[in-house]
């Protein structure tokens, strides 16, 4: 072999070797971006999925929210009525005491139909009568006198004040007297 063949093969292996030292390096590197990326992709997808399912939960929270504002926007002008509510109960019973039997049909007539106005709106009478058991959580105790019987001791003596909800919510409680 001449000195010049060695040479151009000795050249050629160098080159080669360079040639072949940078691929493999740029392979791992590109391995490494890769990798990176892909990491980097993940990161994104999940910041994105949470961001997705905060959304979604705001959505629904407001959405409630809103449906509950519907229902009870009218609460402040019902609880107003109340008190008229109940005069028109105590003037109605006194009425139909009367001898005239047209005053009373009509004063009837604009109570029902100022109790079905309201109903309609979504106020709803709580049922309580005397004998019922008293809870604190449903019921407002006024005051607590002798019980007229042993069956009464811890019940309901008399209702003073009827309680009413709107829709689900209580807007007032009844008020009762207990028995001791």
């Amino acid at each position: 072999m001449s000195k010049k063949t060695k040479n151009t093969e000795d050249v050629k292996d160098q080159v080669e070797e360079v040639l072949d030292a940078p691929v493999e390096e740029t392979e791992e590197k590109q391995v490494d971006k890769e990798t990176q990326l892909e990491e980097e992709l993940g990161k994104e997808k999940d910041k994105f999925l949470r961001l997705f399912a905060e959304f979604e939960n705001y959505k629904k929270r407001t959405s409630k929210e809103r449906i509950d504002l519907f229902k009870t926007a009218s609460q402040d002008v019902i609880q107003a009525m109340l008190p008229v509510l109940d005069d028109f109960d105590r003037a109605s019973k006194e009425i139909e005491k009367s001898a005239d039997e047209a005053l009373v049909k009509g004063v009837e007539l604009i109570h029902n139909k100022l109790k079905e106005t309201l109903k309609n709106k979504g106020l709803i009478e709580v049922e309580v009568k005397a004998g019922d058991s008293f809870n604190a959580d449903d019921h407002e105790a006024i005051t607590q006198i002798p019980a007229p019987s042993d069956d009464l001791k811890g019940k309901i003596v008399d209702v003073i004040e009827k309680g009413y909800k709107l829709g689900d919510k209580v807007i007032r409680f009844p008020k009762v007297v207990t028995g001791q």
